[in-house]
């Protein structure tokens, strides 16, 4: 596209899977990965196995690809606060462990403002207390290829567990 202005925003809400099919869906993004961020650096790359042991302060993540002239980061921090709870701590669901926190990792100081800002609006608005982190990106370890598009290779809309 010749006016295209691409940008990174990057959030862990639980289980990676869900944010991926929700965010690859808002017009203007351009493509998501899942990874993992927000722990050690210390290896070449981190395997989901590594992370599910809950010892490399990993979170599962989507990394979200977009079009700012289409779609607004405000936009994307919205949908992020709106699918998933941010008050519980270190889970969503029944995925319990620090890999499945809340939290938004910034590429720049803007987003950073942007984030804390969305998060005070909403804190006003919500009983329990916000949990979610706000941190400066850091190197994202793309998750193995059978985590990419996970749901959307199935035909699911969702992996939720009804109890």
């Amino acid at each position: 596209m010749k006016n295209m202005k691409e940008e990174i925003a990057c959030f862990a809400m639980g289980c990676f899977w869900t944010p991926q099919l929700i965010f690859g869906k808002i017009s203007g993004v351009i493509k998501t990965e899942v990874g993992y961020m927000g722990g050690e650096e210390k290896k070449e790359n981190y395997t989901y196995e590594d992370v599910l042991t809950d010892k490399t302060g990993h979170a599962e993540v989507v990394r979200v690809f977009y079009d700012s002239n289409i779609a607004d980061y405000n936009q994307l921090l919205d949908i992020f606060w709106k699918n998933h709870d941010p008050t519980q701590m270190n889970r969503q669901g029944p995925d319990v462990g620090t890999q499945y926190r809340t939290a938004i990792f910034y590429y720049s100081e803007e987003q950073k403002k942007k984030a804390e800002k969305s998060k005070i609006e909403l804190q006003k608005h919500t009983k329990g207390k916000i949990v979610t982190e706000i941190a400066k990106a850091g190197k994202f370890y793309k998750a193995e290829d059978y985590h990419q598009n996970y749901l959307k290779k199935r035909g699911l809309e969702s992996c939720h567990i009804n109890y």
